[in-house]
C-alpha cells in the first residue's frame, strides 16, 4: 500500500458546555449547515484517496454512535475505534491509541472548524512537524507557540502571562514519526507532567522539540471556529452557511420567505413561514406558520406557531405557540401540546 497517513481525532469527552444536545449524543454529532460537525471536519481530508489514509477515532461517551455514522456516512474512510475510559487529559487520549501512532501522524481535535486544506498540506507527508496556529490579540486564554528567529517552534507554553507572543494552537498538529510522539508521552507520564490534573499535549510536543530533536514550523490559518458551546455552535452555522454548505436556491417554495443564507433539507416541510437569515433546517423537519432566523432544527424537529431566534432545536424537538430563545435537547417539547 506504501506510506499511509495516520489521522487521530479524539473525542472521548462528554460535551458538557453542549448540554442538552449532549446527553444523547456525542458532540461531534451536533447538526449544522447540512451536516454534523464531524462531517464537516471530515471535508478538510477530500482531496485524499482513502488508501492514504487512517482514521483513529478515540471515544468514549455515545462513542458506537460514532461507529454507526462512519459506516453510514462515509463507508470509504478507513477507520478503527479506541475507547478512553477515563479523562485525564490530550495525552492520555492518544495513550490509549499508541499501537496505531507509527509513520505520519496527524492529530485533530474534532471540536475545532478551520479553513485549512490538510489534505493538500498533509500529502506527501512532510519531513517536519507542522502546527496549525492562528495570531489573536490577546494571547493569554489559550496555549501559544513561542519561535525562534528562524520560525521553528521552540516550545508551547498553555495561558501566557504576557502578550507579546500572539499564536495560538488551534488543535491540529502533525508528526512525521507517530512513534517519537508516543515515546514522548510515556516519558511525559513517567515524569508527572500535568497541568490542572490533565496530561496536555503540548506538554508531550514540548519533550518532543527538546529531547528528541523534532523540528515543528507554524502553519497559519484565517477561520478558527469552536462547536463547544451553543454559541459558538451557532457561529459555526453561519460561517458554513456564508462558505458554501447553504442550499438557498433549492430551498425556495411557495408561502415561503427565505431569506438566506439557510440550509433546508430537501425532506424538510416548511409551510406558511418565514426562515432565515442563518437557519438550518434538517430532514423531515416541520416548520408551520412560523418565523425562525440564527437558529438549527434538526432532524424531525417540529415548529408550529412559534418566532425562535438564536435556538437549536435537537432531533424530534417540539416547540408549538412560543417565542423567544431555545436550546433543546432530543425529544423535548415546549409549548401547547400537539394535536
Amino acid at each position: 500500500m506504501g506510506e499511509q497517513l495516520t489521522v487521530v481525532i479524539p473525542m472521548a469527552g462528554r460535551g458538557k458546555r453542549l448540554r442538552p444536545l449532549t446527553w444523547t449524543r456525542p458532540k461531534p454529532l451536533v447538526y449544522v449547515a447540512g451536516d454534523v460537525v464531524l462531517g464537516h471536519v471530515l471535508r478538510a481530508f477530500q482531496g485524499l484517496d482513502p488508501a492514504q489514509v487512517r482514521f483513529v477515532f478515540i471515544v468514549g461517551y455515545l462513542g458506537d454512535q460514532i461507529r454507526a455514522y462512519m459506516a453510514r456516512a462515509h463507508p470509504h474512510w478507513q477507520a478503527v475505534y479506541v475507547e478512553q475510559r477515563e479523562l485525564l487529559g490530550q495525552s492520555h487520549a492518544l495513550w490509549q491509541a499508541r499501537e496505531y501512532l507509527h509513520g505520519p501522524t496527524f492529530v485533530l481535535f474534532v471540536d475545532t472548524v478551520t479553513d485549512a486544506d490538510f489534505a493538500a498540506t498533509l500529502w506527501p507527508p512532510p519531513s517536519e512537524g507542522l502546527l496549525w496556529v492562528r495570531e489573536v490579540e490577546d494571547p493569554r486564554r489559550f496555549g501559544v507557540v513561542f519561535t525562534d528567529d528562524q520560525g521553528w517552534v521552540t516550545r508551547i507554553v498553555e495561558k501566557p502571562e504576557t502578550t507579546e507572543h500572539k499564536l495560538a494552537v488551534v488543535g491540529s498538529y502533525y508528526f512525521p514519526r507517530g512513534e517519537d510522539l508516543v515515546a514522548a508521552i510515556e516519558a511525559q507520564m513517567q515524569r508527572g507532567l500535568r497541568t490542572k490534573g490533565e496530561y496536555y499535549l503540548a506538554d508531550a510536543i514540548n519533550l518532543l522539540i527538546a529531547e528528541y530533536g523534532l523540528r515543528m514550523r507554524p502553519v497559519p490559518v484565517q477561520t478558527w471556529l469552536d462547536a463547544g458551546t451553543p454559541e459558538t455552535v451557532l457561529a459555526l452555522n453561519r460561517y458554513l452557511l456564508d462558505h458554501g454548505r447553504g442550499n438557498t436556491a433549492d430551498a425556495l417554495r411557495p408561502g415561503v420567505v427565505v431569506i438566506p443564507p439557510v440550509y433546508i433539507h430537501p425532506k424538510a416541510v416548511v409551510e406558511d413561514a418565514i426562515v432565515g437569515p442563518y437557519v438550518t433546517v434538517g430532514p423531515n423537519a416541520v416548520v408551520r406558520r412560523s418565523r425562525v432566523q440564527d437558529s438549527v432544527l434538526e432532524a424531525e424537529a417540529h415548529l408550529e406557531d412559534a418566532q425562535v431566534q438564536h435556538s437549536l432545536l435537537g432531533a424530534r424537538a417540539r416547540i408549538v405557540g412560543l417565542h423567544g430563545v431555545f436550546y433543546l435537547g432530543d425529544d423535548s417539547v415546549a409549548g401547547a401540546a400537539l394535536s
